[in-house]
């Protein structure tokens, strides 16, 4: 029954989507998402009903454009799969793949594309060797192309959760994901707009993934115009000019806004007798 309820979705309009998440600032996930979803005007269906610190969920869209969209501007996903199979362990996903039409397969793995298999695990290390091994098992899968672990064509995601108590993981998986990679998130601009890398900050400068996170929930987009009333150092305008706003804002703190006061982190070094 399982295996037909599968068949019907690849054959319907609605394709099924892994979204997985970062594990950081967990609280704002979901109004991340709906605000996302409101912006590009994008339809999302959610299958299972996610945990609060549960890392994945499982949802349909309409088109591929929509996932990646989503995707392509989200602070808190990791990766977006197309997912091909989900099952409790390793033995009953092969046996779901065994099942799905090699039709299915051929856009992906023609001839003409390279692939990639990669294996990662939540909550547990994994070891290399056990990484192949894994990777191995899925020798009956029609590949047709050759192997780019660099920057391939068909990037294929293993993934195994173990829940989420690090301390003591299960020794199996409590579930398993396999699926195309169809979009990264935008996370590569945490860094780029690392604090560390700021000419300009204060003792009280925001985070900038949160900074990130605020934009995105106030669905800024080219053209907006944003005031930050208690603008500080400037880490949520500078957030929201990234995304195209116009931004303006004000401080009750002269000397912060004039650039006259001394940098915070002189105050810092001093106390720890640093020069």
């Amino acid at each position: 029954l399982k295996f037909t309820r599968q068949l019907n979705r690849m054959n319907s309009s609605w394709r099924r989507y892994l979204l997985y998440f970062a594990q950081e600032h967990v609280d704002f996930r979901f109004a991340e998402v709906q605000s996302l979803l409101s912006l590009f005007k994008i339809t999302m269906r959610i299958l299972e009903k996610p945990e609060d610190l549960q890392p994945y969920w499982i949802v349909e869209f309409q088109k591929e454009e929509d996932a990646k969209l989503l995707a392509s501007r989200s602070l808190s996903i990791r990766y977006c799969l197309e997912l091909w199979g989900h099952a409790g362990g390793l033995d009953d996903l092969h046996r779901e793949l065994k099942c799905i039409p090699t039709s299915f397969f051929e856009n992906h793995l023609q001839l003409s594309k390279t692939f990639k298999i990669a294996v990662q695990s939540f909550c547990k290390h994994l070891a290399q060797t056990d990484k192949i091994n894994i990777i191995q098992t899925f020798s009956y899968l029609p590949f047709k192309g050759t192997v780019n672990l660099n920057n391939p064509d068909t990037h294929l995601l293993y993934l195994e959760y173990y829940g989420i108590d690090s301390n003591d993981p299960p020794s199996e998986p409590y579930c398993v994901f396999f699926g195309r990679i169809v979009a990264a998130g935008f996370r590569q601009l945490i860094r780029e707009l690392s604090l560390k890398t700021r000419k300009f900050i204060g003792n009280t400068s925001m985070d900038p993934q949160l900074s990130l996170l605020m934009a995105n929930q106030a669905q800024v987009k080219l053209g907006d115009l944003v005031l930050d009333p208690f603008v500080g150092s400037g880490s949520l305008l500078v957030a929201a000019a990234y995304f195209g706003g116009y931004v303006v804002g004000s401080d009750i703190d002269y000397l912060m806004l004039h650039g006259k006061s001394r940098p915070s982190r002189i105050k810092q070094k001093s106390s720890y007798k640093i020069r």
